[in-house]
């Protein structure tokens, strides 16, 4: 009779603990996987960040590994280095702008004499809105002085138009104890038609004669607006020269008539999803009118990817407008509750979809697997208030929403508790490979909201990670499925084989050679992708392009 022990380490079957070839590296948590390319891990840091670090690692070990991967692309290739900073930052592929302005601020900073002009011409296309620009300049000067490149930089920066400079000078005055006196003083630039504009901003009490119209128009107005008697002034004010919310008196901003201008005007989208709940508590929305125009900028899809809000923001809006200011978890509660409005709900959950770029359904049959581990219980995605394992289910219901043949089921090695939203698997699963009740199908439908598929998916008991189980119930349960696509830290150590192995059964059992994604829901260095097999994919959560960059891989386009 065959012995369980050296079983254990034929070729075709090894345990999570021990590494199945040579090209294996341990993961945080003692199992084995593959190390992804510094490239990739450049990616998976400006995309998802490492605040608040990962269940297995630190923040700051987190971050230092991420940033030991930087080094080394600006070492091999320090011009596409800033190439991929701007891209992602640019095309709104990342949930929060500070890892593009730090990668930036170091390129300049520790690039060679290329890599540091590359740099210094990407500013304006990372650093878009004046807060970017003092971020920038924070992590910047932390790591180097005010030499020529850093200043024809920051010089480049304000090479704008009149309106547009005004506009900045006035909605961004001063953040991380920068105010754009002080950068002006610094750089020096040198734009003679912005001259008039730079010599306000540094002498406020100024006049600013000879100015461009647009600019003289808008920095006249600001100052009228300071000096308002009444919220009527400032309302008008606002509808004459659209001035923003942050060039008017702070005790006028209680006024629905204020509101109501801001929103007749077009506020900007990412402010618009940020004061839902404020325009809420104070009435503003109990106008039909008003009402109206949120609901229909909030369903304009071309708006929102230009204003490249990202869909982790809408999430997060999503999920605390829905609390009516009652708190929750990972939201804090100013102590104001309101009623949320049906009609925003509704439009926020339609907004997420858009905000990513447009998937086209492949016709094929997938299954959605959500690492639902203790490891994907901690830590933050790039930042937010939401866990890998929230944010997955997210992401999972991009697939639902888009194609019509997709299971979903949830995946730990601790047991789940069943609910009219989980369901057991069929006795001819369970207990398979020795493992009882550690993966559930779940439940999901393209008709539910996110925030409710979000709460839900937190009623599943956690456990160590095991990512071969979606393949063995695959196999276990005779599906057949064209693609999988696991949601995963890639922390997997629990089990006596290696999802790879566990494919390679899969396809062998079934007669299908099916493909495998794996969407890498922290920026750590570990994938369970094999990077030799031609049918499994790494990418990275939250990319706005990972939705379709899925479609055309298992559509067998790329």
């Amino acid at each position: 009779m065959a012995k369980e022990h050296l079983l254990q380490h034929g070729t075709r079957q090894t345990r999570q603990s021990e590494a199945m070839r040579d090209d294996q590296v341990p993961n945080s948590a003692g199992g084995f996987a593959w190390e992804i390319s510094d490239w990739d891990k450049l990616r998976r840091f400006l995309i998802l960040g490492s605040e608040g670090g990962s269940y297995y690692a630190s923040e700051r070990k987190l971050t230092t590994s991420n940033i030991d991967a930087l080094k080394n692309c600006l070492k091999e290739d320090g011009p596409r280095t800033v190439s991929e900073i701007a891209a992602i930052s640019q095309g709104g592929r990342a949930p929060k702008n500070s890892q593009a302005l730090f990668a930036l601020a170091y390129a300049i900073s520790h690039g060679d004499k290329m890599t540091k002009r590359a740099a210094a011409e990407a500013l304006p296309d990372v650093a878009r809105i004046g807060t970017h620009l003092y971020e920038f300049v924070t992590y910047a000067e932390g790591m180097r002085g005010w030499g020529r490149t850093m200043r024809w930089a920051v010089s480049h920066w304000y090479d704008r138009n009149p309106n547009q400079l005004a506009y900045q000078a006035i909605k961004y005055r001063q953040r991380d104890g920068w105010s754009h006196r002080d950068l002006l003083r610094l750089a020096h630039p040198s734009n003679s038609e912005n001259a008039p504009i730079f010599e306000w901003i540094v002498r406020p009490g100024l006049e600013t004669k000879n100015t461009a119209p647009t600019g003289q128009s808008l920095i006249e107005a600001f100052a009228q607006a300071q000096i308002a008697e009444s919220p009527k002034e400032t309302a008008d004010l606002v509808r004459e020269f659209r001035l923003p919310r942050e060039a008017l008196k702070t005790e006028h901003l209680a006024s629905t008539e204020v509101w109501g201008a801001l929103l007749e005007t077009g506020m900007p989208m990412t402010a618009l999803i940020r004061n839902l709940a404020t325009m809420t508590r104070n009435k503003t929305l109990d106008d039909s009118a008003l009402l109206k125009i949120v609901v229909e900028q909030l369903g304009d899809g071309e708006y929102i990817r230009k204003s490249r809000v990202h869909p982790l923001s809408v999430l997060i809006a999503l999920r605390t407008y829905a609390h009516g200011g009652h708190g929750g978890y990972g939201i804090r509660s100013r102590g104001e509750t309101y009623s949320p409005k049906p009609k925003i709900l509704d439009a926020l959950d339609e907004a997420f979809y858009m905000a990513f770029d447009n998937v086209e359904p492949t016709g094929k049959s997938f299954l959605l697997a959500l690492d639902v581990s203790g490891s994907m219980s901690q830590g933050q995605v790039a930042g937010s208030p939401l866990t890998p394992r929230e944010a997955s289910a997210a992401m999972a219901m991009i697939t639902v929403a888009t194609e019509d043949n997709v299971e979903v089921v949830a995946f730990s090695n601790g047991r789940s508790h069943t609910d009219a939203f989980m369901s057991p698997v069929s006795s001819q699963f369970e207990g398979y490979h020795g493992i009882k009740d550690a993966l559930s199908p779940v439940s999901l439908s393209k008709r539910q909201r996110l925030d409710d598929v979000v709460n839900r998916l937190n009623g599943f008991h956690m456990g160590g990670t095991n990512c071969a189980l979606p393949f063995l119930y695959a196999t276990a349960e005779e599906r057949k499925y064209d693609a999988f696509i696991v949601y995963t830290d890639s922390e997997t150590w629990f089990g006596e084989i290696h999802p790879k192995q566990a494919l390679d059964q899969y396809r062998q059992r079934s007669g299908i050679n099916a493909r495998s994604i794996i969407v890498g829901m922290v920026a750590n260095d570990f994938s369970i992708a094999d990077p030799t097999d031609a049918g499994m994919l790494d990418c990275c959560g939250f990319d706005t392009t990972t939705p379709q960059i899925i479609s055309e891989f298992i559509a067998g386009n790329i």
